[in-house]
């Protein structure tokens, strides 16, 4: 009966030294006080929370543009506002020149990118961006940036523990 070529490989004589079973180990046995694996998984969001959060931050950046060339840097509209006119878009123009005045966008976008950082989740992050995305469309950009790259090192945390 003639061999064929896997069964003349399968034997150990044939197989070059390397390619032989060695009987030592490769690594050596864990130890019990060594480090252990990690137990959690790393904060990851599912397609569905991406697609949610592409929306909420270009709906929140949209009205952000709204408000800030159309009603606070508009000459026409500032001009309307300031003699007394009584709109939405002046009601809008005056809460969010208070907001940004007072870096109330960037500090709310800190605070909460802060809390994401420690205990990363869903809300958190869709607060982040809303604060965030309005910070830095709406004159506070040095807190709504540093907000931003605090929600991208949220990503690096695990996530919390489900019980």
């Amino acid at each position: 009966m003639a061999r064929t070529a896997p069964q003349v490989f399968a034997t150990r004589s044939l197989l070059p030294r390397w390619a032989q079973k060695s009987t030592t180990p490769v690594a050596p046995p864990r130890h019990p006080d060594h480090i252990a694996p990690m137990k959690k998984k790393p904060f990851r969001l599912t397609p569905y929370q991406v697609q949610f959060l592409l929306v909420v931050g270009f709906v929140t950046v949209g009205w952000a543009l709204y408000v800030r060339y159309l009603a606070v840097e508009f000459s026409q509209v500032a001009l309307a506002c300031d003699a007394g006119l009584q709109t939405i878009i002046c009601k809008a123009r005056s809460v969010s020149t208070s907001l940004f005045k007072n870096s109330v966008f960037g500090i709310v976008a800190l605070v909460i990118a802060t809390l994401n950082l420690m205990r990363p989740s869903i809300v958190l992050l869709t607060l982040g961006v809303i604060a965030a995305g309005l910070g830095i469309v709406l004159y506070n950009i040095v807190l709504a940036g540093l907000a931003i790259g605090l929600l991208i090192l949220g990503f690096a945390r695990p996530a919390p523990a489900t019980a």
